[in-house]
């Protein structure tokens, strides 16, 4: 009961059956002891790299107890009142040191934009690794409102008025929406 297989005119022997006679095919290859420790210590390699961008470089300082991200009313005198011409530069708030600057250094429609600055928050703490500045304004509407230039404004300003190797400002209207951002 065999069955015949007609014969091709290129091929000199018969086709063979599967299951008779075909070689088996071979188990898959170990990996060798080298790979596996080599990818053993990248792993072990990567684990503190992410252990050490987490802890934030090792930095000592566990809180801050400073009052320098007190929010600023849209008149330039602090939240809690008292005469901003009285104190000392370390007791201006981030808000009213990024004001000071602008009106030193910035044009007059930074000058005009910076006066809707709210609250400025990371200004004060650059390790030039993973600077994240927020300026926080009264505007509203987001990155598609009517206020997005004077957004860049703000944004553009920050960036003349502090330094850092790999920092990021985002500038936020009043309900938290995204405004703008820079690298400075």
């Amino acid at each position: 009961m065999s069955q015949q297989y007609p014969q091709q005119p290129n091929q000199p022997y018969p086709p063979q059956q599967p299951g008779v006679g075909a070689p088996a095919p071979q188990p898959p290859k170990k990996r060798s002891a080298g790979k596996i420790a080599g990818l053993g210590c990248a792993g072990i390699i990567a684990l503190f790299v992410i252990v050490a961008v987490a802890t934030g470089g090792g930095s000592s300082e566990s809180k801050d107890t400073s009052n320098k991200d007190r929010a600023v009313a849209a008149d330039g005198k602090p939240g809690g009142g008292g005469d901003s011409g009285a104190e000392p530069a370390d007791e201006k708030s981030q808000a009213e040191q990024f004001r000071n600057c602008v009106a030193k250094n910035g044009t007059d429609t930074e000058k005009a934009a910076v006066e809707h600055v709210t609250k400025v928050t990371g200004a004060d703490k650059r390790n030039d690794i993973l600077d994240s500045a927020e300026v926080f304004t009264d505007y509203t509407g987001g990155i598609v409102g009517p206020h997005q230039g004077e957004g860049k404004l703000i944004a553009s300003a920050f960036t003349s008025c502090y330094e850092s190797e790999n920092g990021l400002v985002t500038v936020y209207d009043k309900d938290g929406e995204l405004l703008a951002n820079a690298n400075y």
